[in-house]
């Protein structure tokens, strides 16, 4: 006789996008666009489901991924993620990708109980359970981030004077009221703090008022395209302030090196993500398997693309809840496992991070350490904070 719980486990129950043989993921992704440099996430992500496919699948399930572009616009967002939820009938979405676009499909997705899981995002508004149940995060939120970028300026730079150059939009802000938040009292040492939009063709003249202003540390809230413009651009005009970069844009191939590395010496970042140009992690066991996995699913790709590395990362995580699913491939159910992860060691995290989810904690990775740019790679230092810590 089974008992209850094998009873339970023992019966099948789908919601749409679930099968016998098949679980059906939906994704956005800016193939085209302001923040086209991030496709290669998209591409990332793809390349691992095939390798589940080939393992064969998740509880005999294959896994059909699909992408589309919303070139990095809320109003093409909107349009194609409904057409994942009411054409396509996704079981849920998956690390769909920006701040501004997942913002313009939050409500929609919660209305519908549709899960939004591991999107592709720090904005601390993930992190909310209790009025968004069905939307979490992944990455570390950009509000502790910014407290600790602060805390480590107060602590190491000698009479600082700030200049912010910030992204117009929610992920910029998010960044700012962090940053603020870890000056505290001492946030009249923000002397200048200029924005751009998406839209606009460069931040050359934003980077120039920053230098005018007097600043001797540059607070740089940007995506990698303008990233690597301000970087080129403040060396041009020989401004050299202590620089703190924002993590969403320290890939060395598409901001670094587009940048010039001997423009990039000494920028600090913070890190969760164990990064492919570090020769610390020539030998290490998870660097080697990523290594061979990309060679063998997606060979001629740029391996010093650390978006590569995060794609890897969050897709290990994703197929980890379904495979707890089990045959109970509900909605409902997928949200409860997303929530239920225990010191979880998903690979290509720092060592010493793990993730942990709970239904009242929906932050998977909490923990950074700082890392500065010397040569062509990224060298961490410091210990692993938190917001705690921080």
């Amino acid at each position: 006789m089974l008992s209850a719980s094998g009873v339970a486990f023992a019966q099948k129950k789908y919601d749409d996008g679930a099968t016998d043989k098949e679980i059906k993921l939906g994704h956005t992704n800016p193939y085209s666009g302001p923040a086209s440099a991030y496709g290669v996430i998209g591409k990332g992500l793809e390349a691992y489901w095939k390798s589940v496919n080939e393992r064969g699948g998740i509880n005999g399930r294959m896994i059909k991924f699909i992408t589309l572009d919303d070139g990095y616009s809320p109003p093409k967002t909107v349009e194609v993620v409904r057409q994942l939820v009411e054409q396509d009938k996704v079981l849920c979405t998956f690390n769909t990708l920006g701040t501004p676009t997942n913002t313009a499909i939050h409500k929609y997705m919660n209305q519908k109980k549709v899960p939004m899981l591991f999107v592709a995002t720090g904005a601390s508004k993930w992190g909310k359970p209790k009025e968004f149940p069905w939307t979490m995060g992944y990455q570390p939120d950009y509000h502790t981030e910014g407290v600790i970028y602060a805390k480590h300026v107060l602590a190491n730079v000698k009479d600082p004077k700030v200049g912010v150059l910030m992204q117009n939009d929610d992920y910029g802000k998010d960044y700012w009221e962090g940053f603020k938040e870890g000056m505290g009292k001492e946030a009249g040492r923000i002397v200048k703090h200029v924005t751009y939009e998406v839209t606009d063709p460069t931040v050359d003249s934003q980077v120039i008022q920053l230098k005018d202003s007097g600043a001797n540390v540059f607070f740089n809230i940007s995506t990698p395209k303008f990233a690597a413009q301000s970087i080129r651009k403040a060396a041009d005009i020989g401004w050299k302030p202590a620089h703190y970069l924002n993590n969403v844009s320290a890939s060395v191939a598409s901001v670094m090196k587009p940048a010039g590395f001997e423009n990039s010496q000494d920028i600090i970042t913070a890190a969760y993500l164990k990064d492919p140009t570090d020769k610390q992690w020539e030998n290490d066991a998870e660097m080697k398997a990523w290594r061979e996995w990309m060679t063998k699913y997606m060979p001629g790709a740029n391996q010093a693309d650390a978006n590569y590395i995060f794609a890897f990362s969050v897709a290990f995580l994703m197929e980890q809840t379904l495979k707890k699913c089990g045959d109970l491939l509900t909605r409902e159910n997928v949200m409860k496992q997303a929530a239920n992860h225990q010191k979880l060691r998903v690979p290509l995290l720092l060592p010493g991070i793990t993730v942990s989810t709970s239904p009242t904690d929906f932050y998977p990775v909490q923990s950074v350490q700082l890392q500065r740019f010397k040569g062509e790679t990224w060298e961490l230092f410091g210990d692993i904070m938190s917001a705690e810590s921080a």
